[in-house]
């Protein structure tokens, strides 16, 4: 703490030092004229700078200023590269200047445990390790402008589904090491001046209030002294939250809170230290917002494009390339077919959702190339509806073409935060159009826009198959560079796509649909469970094709790094990403399998390159619950060097020194690996005790979400529940989610009390439940009263604080 905050803090009342821990509005922090602290602006931002002016949400509704709006961190991902990351970071860290904004509320890096969850596309991997290095260069860049990075959401979120009112329940050992060592990473190696914490509950206590998240890890084990801002309506007691660590509630939850926090001290039930504590890491961000300056920079909207442009060619996978059809010849007679040639999907919806400078599209861009376009036919009907004539047009276009070019993928539905995929199959009009086109003209090229993976049966009618993830404003011209060779695909694959759903050793558990979220996989999350028990899958992590070729080799290896050797054996320049992975010694229990190294290289045509990689110590250690903490495991390691995590093309040998520490081996399930279907006792047994009840209890309570209305004692909150659900079922009939829906089914009834402005206060809420379960009456004087009597507090509490209405 400086001296300079350490003053001013000394100068506040206890209950200006409470006022600081709760935000004024939808986006700014709470000031203190009298006391000359300044309010600091928030926005999202995790792929463009999402800047609302006027009366704002956090859903992406209302309008917002133009920005760029870069690849998802999903698509960024697949380039395997943390300078490039720090690069956009930079970016938007000049665009939140030039947009007035002090912190920019990204980048998201929970882990991808399930393809179903319906904001991966906001996240980077389903590897803590990829997901950190690519963090922690996105928050570099950010803050290096003068702005301060928020990673998010902290911790152990993995579904939308009931995401504000559901307890994510998993052991310790598979918590630290796949859950928060991104965070970890981030936090140690980039030092973030914010982090955002969780919606959810972890092993039944709220995120924002976790005494061990906050304190004993966060802020203990890895010196975090930043500030703890609460997802929008995600925080529960203020009170809770200052003890454990938790700094600022947003939205605006009113004054409420302030009286809460003073009340708590005055009675002992909260240590005024705390408070302060809390207080100086919001003050540290209020101290000189840039936001308050004259002299914003102008946002540099071309050089931005450009960099989307690169971003997006340089992560985009090839899954396919069958006898080398990419990249095309000049001249070569094209049919451009799909309706996401038009109007193409870029981004998810939810938070996140950019207002663009500019918006390419592939029918518009082809024009920049040396092909000659047939024509466009629009091929499939959006929503998903039989439209033959449309099917009829894109066959005979295809007839008339060298080679077909088709646009597919998600649409808005699939993939939008507030709700999650029922499946992973494409649009059924969609991948019959392909088989139809297949039929007349075997050269089709799928272009595939979605932000996680999806089964491919449908590709055995491809002869190629590009995926450009949600490739921001600049994919078009990215995607024609790439099809035609002017960049050379180099992207690498940041999660696993299985064979099909079932394989897939979270199928039976995401989305959880009541209160407890299983994470009765463990620690086999994602590749880790394919490589180990030989699942076959439609395409690994790591795995993506060029059309340069190498040769790769280990020359050497120590205890502290590996040297590699690639060779280039084709005729063009290319890029590869080295992957070192790791085979324990196989006396500790867990995937047989880890990436513990990666770097991405440029090796031109007929070229040698030799690069020394560090050996990452986050790849090479375990939790060890008999201990409490961190162990390497002593003996002979492999230290292997795959094209992906499936294939490896070499290995070395390597003995390294450690512990010879091993705890007793959990249930047979978690030795093998056979995690599909984990028996109930099994996952009490790894837990260490019983788990909480599963299903909701018959009468709500605060922490139930609104959706759990439908079986409510009141008639009228049964109502309520049916005309909420025939709005979401009304928009999804449109293609759009309504985001407002989604956000009010999902939440509990105690964010009411954070979401209102003060509107609604913690007893409100109290009296709103009892209405919910039928005690009509004493809902309804419990609600009246405290309302009334919050009006007069209030009134009060701004007196006190000299704060305006």
């Amino acid at each position: 703490m400086t001296s300079e905050i350490s003053s001013l803090l000394d100068t506040l009342t206890l209950a200006e030092a409470a006022a600081l821990l709760s935000g004024a509005t939808e986006w700014d922090s709470r000031a203190l004229p009298a006391k000359g602290v300044l309010s600091f602006v928030m926005s999202d931002g995790p792929h463009g700078i999402r800047r609302q002016l006027g009366d704002g949400d956090h859903l992406g509704i209302a309008a917002s200023e133009p920005s760029t709006c870069f690849p998802t961190a999903a698509t960024l991902a697949n380039s395997w590269d943390p300078e490039l990351a720090e690069e956009m970071g930079r970016a938007l860290g000049q665009e939140a200047l030039a947009l007035g904004v002090d912190v920019v509320l990204g980048p998201g890096l929970n882990i991808k445990r399930s393809p179903l969850c319906g904001r991966n596309f906001e996240y980077y991997s389903e590897d803590p390790l990829l997901s950190g290095r690519m963090a922690a260069g996105m928050v570099r860049g950010i803050q290096e402008q003068g702005v301060a990075a928020t990673p998010k959401h902290f911790a152990v979120n993995s579904q939308e589904l009931r995401r504000m009112a559901s307890d994510s329940v998993l052991d310790e050992r598979t918590m630290r090491e796949i859950y928060l060592t991104a965070f970890e990473i981030v936090v140690r190696e980039a030092h973030p001046q914010v982090l955002m914490s969780s919606y959810n509950k972890v092993n039944g206590v709220h995120a924002h209030e976790n005494p061990l998240l906050l304190t004993g890890i966060l802020r203990g084990e890895w010196g975090f002294d930043g500030m703890v801002v609460s997802d929008w309506g995600g925080s529960n007691s203020a009170v809770a939250a200052v003890a454990a660590g938790g700094s600022l509630e947003m939205p605006a939850p009113g004054l409420s809170s302030v009286r809460e926090i003073v009340t708590a001290v005055q009675e002992g039930r909260l240590a005024e230290a705390d408070v302060r504590a809390r207080a100086a890491e919001v003050l540290r961000l209020a101290a000189d917002p840039p936001s308050t300056r004259p002299d914003h920079p102008r946002l540099e909207a071309d050089a931005h494009h450009a960099l989307a442009r690169r971003i997006s060619t340089r992560s985009s996978v090839l899954l396919k390339n069958r006898d080398g059809l990419l990249p095309l010849a000049p001249g070569t007679r094209i049919a451009l077919v799909g309706d996401m040639a038009r109007t193409p999907r870029y981004q998810g919806s939810g938070s996140s959702q950019v207002n663009p400078t500019r918006l390419e599209n592939l029918l518009d861009e082809v024009a920049s190339t040396d092909l000659h376009l047939v024509g466009h036919a629009q091929g499939y009907d959006r929503q998903g509806a039989p439209r033959p004539v449309l099917v009829d047009e894109a066959v005979a276009l295809a007839r008339r073409s060298d080679v077909v070019i088709l646009a597919i993928g998600l649409d808005e539905l699939s993939e939008s935060e507030g709700l999650d995929r029922r499946h992973m199959r494409l649009p059924a009009v969609q991948t019959e159009l392909l088989a139809r086109i297949a039929q007349v003209n075997a050269k089709v090229v799928v272009v595939l826009s979605s932000g996680s993976a999806v089964e491919c049966d449908w590709e055995k009618d491809a002869a190629a198959v590009l995926h450009t993830c949600l490739s921001g404003q600049a994919g078009a011209s990215a995607t024609w560079d790439l099809l035609t060779g002017r960049a050379e695909p180099s992207g690498r694959l940041a999660e696993t796509w299985p064979l099909h759903l079932e394989d897939h050793p979270s199928a039976d558990l995401v989305p959880a649909a009541g209160p407890v979220s299983q994470y009765r996989e463990a620690l086999y999350v994602g590749y880790r469970y394919f490589a180990h028990t030989n699942t076959p899958v439609a395409h690994p992590f790591g795995f993506g094709l060029s059309y340069a070729s190498f040769e790769r080799r280990i020359l050497a290896v120590d205890g502290h790094g590996v040297d590699v050797e690639v060779r280039n054996t084709s005729e063009r320049d290319g890029c590869d990403v080295i992957q070192v992975y790791v085979e324990r010694p196989g006396r500790v229990w867990g995937p047989s399998r880890t990436l513990a190294a990666f770097r991405r290289v440029e090796v031109p045509a007929g070229a040698v390159q030799k690069v020394r990689i560090d050996l990452d110590e986050y790849g090479l250690r375990h939790w060890d619950g008999q201990t409490s903490s961190w162990q390497r495991e002593a003996g002979e390691w492999s230290v292997c060097l795959g094209t992906d995590a499936m294939h490896i093309v070499d290995r070395a040998a390597l003995t390294l020194e450690g512990t010879d520490v091993v705890a007793p081996a959990p249930p047979a399930p978690y030795v093998d690996g056979q995690v599909r279907s984990v028996a109930r006792a099994d996952f009490e047994a790894l837990l260490g005790h019983p788990l909480p009840p599963t299903e909701d209890p018959h009468d709500l309570a605060e922490d139930s979400p609104l959706s759990a209305m439908a079986g409510a004692r009141s008639a009228l909150a049964r109502m309520a529940a049916r005309l909420l659900e025939r709005k979401r079922r009304q928009a999804d009939a449109k293609g759009h989610p309504d985001l407002n829906i989604l956000f009010v089914q999902n939440m509990p009834f105690r964010a009411l009390g954070k979401m209102t402005k003060g509107a609604v206060t913690p007893e409100a809420v109290d009296g709103i439940v009892d209405l919910a379960n039928g005690r009509t009456w004493r809902g309804l004087r419990r609600t009246a009263s405290a309302l009334v009597r919050a009006k007069r507090d209030d009134a009060r509490t701004r007196a006190e604080l000299g704060v305006p209405r």
